[in-house]
């Protein structure tokens, strides 16, 4: 199904605050700018007056202004900093919604394909460089071009050979700095969000699998590449560092320029007394402050450069199609209510493929017929690669059928959203997601309503009371991914969330795994026992089941019920 393209170009105007939000913190920067320059002027004139001993009187105003824009800067800086962040900041709260939201409908199989550094990226470094957009590149542009005309406009009331020559080292100034930071730091600054995802995902890799790098001896090899990848890193950031440190020195050395050329051209008018000394002052003095309001208009031409690259590494992991096989959930809206079971759930001539799979066998369920009713207990077992994950991932609207028709109480799935369809049908994965947090918090997310004591209860029911009491209670952590605890107190923890949740259908998908095979009957036992008999039970295994624990045995072989 196709979705609405996403275009660098959109991602950065959704990236841009509403004007009723930016708008006080344009204004903020650009009084705060305006008040700099004009505390230069006024602090000219007022020295270069001052010595000309004139009465008192002629000074006051002179005095007062120097005070009030000495502290309305400040102030204005202030107000710029509130008002901008707090637009930016909301904003790129909507930004990550949006693109989690475009995400979502791809997990777990769309994204089969993904780095998990690159989408970590994505998600965290390019959406936060979007922030910098209103912050590093509109505001600084809006604030400084707007306060340098203003200047221009003030020498030329001064002595308008002083201004055409200030207009004209700014223009220079803005075409060579530019110039500049574009030759030496773009290609590093483009290098530096990738070179970050494969840092990202050579640390990750190296940390999931510690221990098997360790029994074979590669986690030196693997510390290497880790240690390569921030290195490269680490120079491109020097590269760009040195890029943006050469732009600086350029837009210094052409605010002196500006200030000898206005020495040059205003020095004859004082000698003849056409100008007076303060008004000279002010001609040659200002061009230092415009420059260093300036100064922000290369640097914010090195920031677009970086908020561009990255709108196109974010637009890059939205994909305009969502892959075939994958359900969509722009059509229909999720209700948020579970679709009632009624009579069961149905496949009839169900095909289905993987999203990525090889063009010579793409199909790994063909033409399956199934039936679940309500408080019935269902084994599908098979080899490796007969279908079995396929199926569960079917049941679960993580694939869509290519063939066939799935009913979940007489209704078509495909009339629902997989949302919804995952309220009435849950799964205990093969390897369940566990986080790194206490027991209670683990269970808490599948009804956050639930009380001490209904946990506590629900882990007895899995066969963990005894254990709950030995590892000090609720509060007791499992680790990251469930480090801290066996393989199956994992799937225990995992079946009381789901027992939690409340789930009319659940699909046990290869619980035994990660339990060796003294165990695996006592596990199976235990979880199937703890379920309510009116839940319906999808068991998919690979190895027998004691006698008694289910309804009756499904046969995959090669994607088809034998």
């Amino acid at each position: 199904m196709t979705a609405p393209a996403v275009t660098s170009a959109e991602i950065l105007r959704r990236a841009m605050p509403p004007l009723r939000r930016f708008w006080a913190g344009a204004a903020s920067g650009f009084l705060s700018e305006a008040s700099a320059v004009a505390l230069l002027a006024c602090s000219a004139w007022l020295i270069v007056r001052a010595s000309e001993q004139p009465a008192v009187m002629y000074l006051s105003a002179a005095v007062v202004g120097v005070r009030a824009f000495a502290l309305s800067r400040a102030a204005f800086r202030y107000t710029e900093r509130l008002a901008s962040h707090d637009a930016a900041l909301r904003q790129l709260a909507v930004t990550r919604t949006d693109l989690v939201r475009r995400l979502i409908p791809l997990a777990p199989d769309g994204l089969a394909r993904t780095r998990r550094g690159s989408v970590l990226g994505a998600l965290v470094d390019d959406v936060d460089e979007l922030q910098n957009l209103p912050l590093r590149v509109v505001l600084p542009l809006v604030s400084s071009v707007t306060v340098a005309i203003g200047a221009v406009v003030l020498v030329a009331f001064v002595w308008w050979p002083a201004a055409l020559t200030l207009l004209g080292c700014l223009v220079l100034a803005a075409l060579v700095a530019t110039g500049w930071g574009w030759a030496a730091g773009s290609r590093a600054e483009r290098r530096i969000a990738p070179l970050r995802a494969r840092l990202a995902d050579a640390v990750l890799d190296h940390l999931a699998s510690l221990d098997v790098l360790v029994a074979y001896g590669a986690e030196h090899a693997s510390a290497r590449r880790i240690a390569d990848a921030d290195a490269e890193l680490r120079r491109a950031v020097t590269r760009r560092a040195g890029a943006q440190a050469g732009t600086t020195a350029l837009v210094s050395l052409a605010a002196g320029a500006a200030s000898l050329v206005a020495v040059l051209v205003t020095a004859p008018a004082v000698g003849d007394g056409t100008l007076t000394g303060p008004a000279f002052a002010v001609a040659v003095l200002v061009p230092m402050a415009v420059f260093e309001v300036f100064a922000a208009v290369p640097a914010a031409a090195a920031a677009w450069r970086q908020v561009r690259a990255a709108a196109e590494r974010i637009a890059a992991s939205l994909p305009e199609e969502v892959p075939a096989g994958i359900p969509s959930e722009s059509v229909p809206a999720p209700t948020g209510a579970a679709p009632p079971l009624g009579e069961g759930l149905a496949l009839r001539g169900v095909s289905a493929y993987w999203p990525f799979a090889g063009d010579g066998d793409r199909e790994a369920l063909h033409g399956v017929d199934l039936t679940v009713a309500p408080g019935e207990r269902v084994l599908v077992v098979g080899s490796s690669g007969a279908g079995k994950t396929t199926l569960a991932h079917v049941l679960l609207r993580f694939l869509s059928p290519s063939e066939g028709r799935y009913s979940l109480g007489g209704t078509d799935v495909a009339t629902l959203n997989p949302d919804d369809v995952r309220r009435t049908v849950g799964l205990c994965e093969q390897q369940p997601m566990l986080f790194d947090e206490d027991i209670r918090q683990n269970l808490l997310f599948a009804r956050d309503t639930a009380t001490d004591a209904e946990l506590e209860a629900v882990l007895e029911r899995v066969g963990l009371g005894e254990w709950l009491r030995e590892r000090g209670g609720l509060s007791a952590r499992v680790g990251e991914r469930g480090a801290l605890v066996s393989g199956g107190q994992a799937q225990r923890i995992a079946l009381a969330r789901a027992i939690l949740h409340g789930f009319p259908v659940l699909v046990l998908d290869e619980p035994t795994a990660g339990v060796d095979a003294d165990a695996s009957d006592a596990l199976l036992t235990d979880l199937l026992g703890a379920v309510a008999p009116e839940q319906a039970i999808v068991l998919i295994s690979h190895v027998a089941v004691p006698d008694g624990l289910v309804d009756r045995t499904v046969r995959l072989a090669a994607g088809s019920v034998v």
